[in-house]
Formats: C-alpha cells, sequence, structure tokens
C-alpha cells in the first residue's frame, strides 16, 4: 500500500521528505510484524539479535562491548538483555577471571536449540518480500547503504 494512503497524507515537502517518513513508517511496520513473530518464542527481536550474535562467536564468549557493537539497535541496553536472556537459560554469564571487570557471555545449548526453532520458520520473514523482484531488493540494499554513506 502507498505511503499516502497509509498515513492519510497526499502531500510532502519533496521526495526527500517523502523518504524520510517513509523510512520511518517502515521500521515501525518491520519492527511490530517482528515482535509478533518473536513473541511465540517468548523472545525480543534484540533478544534474538544477541543470540544471534553468540551464535556466531560460539564456542568463544563475548563481552557486553562486542554485544553493544554488533548489535543492529545500538540504543539497546545489552547488560539489560543479557540478564533477560541469562533468566530464561538462553545465555550464560561471567566475569572474566583474568579481568574482574569484563563479564563475557556464551549462548547455552537451550539458546541454540530456541535459534535452530526459529531458523526452521524464518523464512516467514522473506514472505514480506514477495513483491520485490531479487534485483530491486540489490538495489534497495545499495540505495540504503549509499544513504548511510
Amino acid at each position: 500500500m502507498k505511503l499516502e494512503d497509509e498515513i492519510k497524507q497526499k502531500k510532502f515537502k519533496n521526495e526527500f521528505h517523502k523518504l524520510a517518513v517513509n523510512l520511518i513508517y517502515t521500521h515501525g511496520w518491520w519492527l511490530n510484524y517482528q515482535a509478533g513473530f518473536f513473541k511465540r518464542f517468548q523472545i525480543t527481536g534484540t533478544q534474538y539479535n544477541i543470540l544471534r550474535i553468540l551464535r556466531g562467536q560460539h564456542p568463544n564468549p563475548a563481552s557486553i562491548n562486542l554485544l553493544k557493537e554488533r548489535m543492529l539497535d545500538k540504543m539497546s541496553d545489552a547488560s539489560r538483555l543479557v540478564e533477560r536472556l541469562k533468566d530464561k537459560g538462553l545465555v550464560e554469564r561471567k566475569i572474566c577471571p583474568k579481568d574482574r571487570r569484563k563479564v563475557e557471555v556464551k549462548i547455552t545449548k537451550k539458546g541454540m536449540e530456541l535459534l535452530k526453532n526459529i531458523g526452521s520458520i524464518e523464512d516467514q520473514f522473506e514472505k514480506l518480500f514477495i513483491g520485490i523482484k531479487p534485483n530491486e531488493a540489490k538495489t534497495l540494499n545499495e540505495l540504503l547503504d549509499k544513504l548511510r554513506g
């Protein structure tokens, strides 16, 4: 559906203004879809992001700083998210024996199993892009990379 119809706005200052509004609207739309998807697994999108980072680090631990650097949402509180994942048994959190100020985080077997379960139905995300051809997706990715400079 067209942005104008979605937000009931007919005119924009210019195409760049419309692009900014469209990016914000689409971001919210994506987050809402993602929240509904992950709700059935009792995690959030940012928790999923942390689990994927930890899976990539496995079997090595990751520091909280490494998680912050690699997270998609730089505004998230990685320490709080790790604590919630620990409470669910999806990660282990230990004080580094060499540097007591540093915390090491590792994904658990339960966390790996959860990612495996999510991965088996993750192709549902791709269904959202059914109206976009692969070459269009490539162009959009290139344009977004260009936008971020």
